[in-house]
């Protein structure tokens, strides 16, 4: 694929190595990636450098960059149909970075709303990568041809940022990039916090739990079903408005189940939500078993091979991309 040989469409994603994956990184968008990589030539990253936007700790830092490629071969990310790269291994993605900060304009940046949710009020003394870390998003993306972006409803903003800087440097410079489309995770695989029903599952979130980590063992993510927080009433409904709690744990055991909603009202009318609950935490901990036995399996130095070989696939794309944007902006000699 370092050529692209094939006619297939091109998917670049990925995630950064900081918290903990959870059942609703795995559900709403490495399920997907898993899907994808039959119909189009994919490429899943590890984003280093977008994790160090926040303080973090060099030494679990090197762990959870393993720890997440772990996950995704796992998860059925198969490293012969599709490529798994340290983003820091490709310094393309910085200078490409740099080039089109010089095309970003302020007005720009400060239109995205992560940053304000992030940063909060302490926007002033936070670091200038979190500020800017939609352009390296941008770089990340552009310098692969990608055509598509699959990301969930909250990064829609940083793609159609990509697409914009994408479009300005072409008309400035001339033809040089692919502009993407994004692709929108189906919002039944919108995966809620366990103690918060109204917000997202997050691997960041101040309490473990709101969310069930891939790495939780088995009969501690059972405990946190247990404990999620419900509605009021005890039906068994699917109705996100009116019971957003038993929404998203039906959403939850039907997507690791396959039993459709439907079939979990009509299975549990007239029951409450004792027995729907334990019967949800045996269906996350057989879950958690089998891919913690995958995941378990897969060694360090595999991972880093594999890590490594992604990276140097990607080479030539990532030199030719970049030696046409020097080309363009009248830096290459």
């Amino acid at each position: 694929m370092a050529q692209k040989s094939s006619s297939k469409p091109i998917i670049f994603s990925g995630i950064q190595p900081s918290g903990n994956l959870h059942l609703g990184n795995y559900l709403g968008a490495i399920v997907q990636w898993v899907e994808l990589q039959d119909q189009f030539d994919c490429i899943f990253c590890v984003v280093d450098y977008h994790a160090i936007t926040v303080k973090q700790d060099p030494k679990i830092l090197n762990e959870k960059i393993v720890e997440i490629a772990k996950i995704y071969l796992a998860s059925g990310i198969d490293p012969k149909k599709s490529i798994i790269f340290q983003q820091s291994a490709r310094p393309e993605h910085t200078e490409l970075a740099w080039v089109l900060n010089c095309v970003a304009r302020i007005s720009d940046l400060d239109k995205m709303t992560q940053f304000k949710d992030k940063a909060g009020k302490n926007q002033e003394s936070v670091s200038v990568g979190l500020y800017d870390y939609p352009v390296l998003m941008a770089a990340d993306i552009l310098l692969y041809d990608a055509d598509l972006v699959p990301v969930g409803e909250d990064q829609k903003q940083h793609v159609e940022l990509a697409r914009t800087l994408g479009r300005r440097f072409n008309n400035q410079f001339g033809k040089t990039f692919k502009i993407p489309e994004v692709k929108i995770k189906e919002e039944s695989a919108r995966i809620m916090g366990l103690n918060d029903p109204l917000k997202k599952m997050s691997k960041s979130a101040a309490s473990e739990m709101n969310y069930i980590a891939l790495t939780d063992a088995p009969d501690k993510a059972a405990k946190k079903i247990m404990r999620a927080v419900t509605d009021s009433g005890s039906e068994i409904k699917y109705d996100k408005a009116a019971k957003p709690a038993i929404a998203n744990l039906m959403t939850i055991y039907s997507l690791l189940s396959g039993a459709p909603l439907k079939s979990l009202e009509k299975k549990y009318a007239g029951r409450g939500y004792g027995d729907f609950k334990k019967d949800l935490a045996e269906i996350v901990n057989k879950f958690l078993t089998g891919f913690q036995k995958k995941y378990n399996s897969i060694s360090d130095e595999e991972v880093k091979k594999i890590l490594a070989q992604g990276a140097e696939k990607l080479a030539p794309i990532a030199a030719r991309n970049m030696e046409k944007v020097k080309k363009n902006i009248g830096a290459l000699l």
